[in-house]
């Protein structure tokens, strides 16, 4: 199974965050867990292509 690392945080009793890779795409969740849900969704949303304009984080090698 591959994974991908997220950023999340407890605001106000609701669990915030985003696929670290894509960070300008926030949601939210009731728990943790439906958190993580909704970023499973969001990820195949990117990996179909389903959404456009998507700015990505990565690392690039310089040495």
């Amino acid at each position: 199974m591959a994974k991908v690392k997220f950023v999340y945080w407890n605001q106000d009793g609701a669990w915030l965050g985003y696929l670290q890779a894509q960070p300008d795409f926030w949601t939210q969740g009731a728990t943790l867990e439906d958190l993580k849900d909704h970023l499973r969704d969001l990820h195949a949303d990117f990996a179909s292509g389903a959404v456009a304009g998507v700015r990505m984080v990565a690392e690039l090698d310089v040495g």
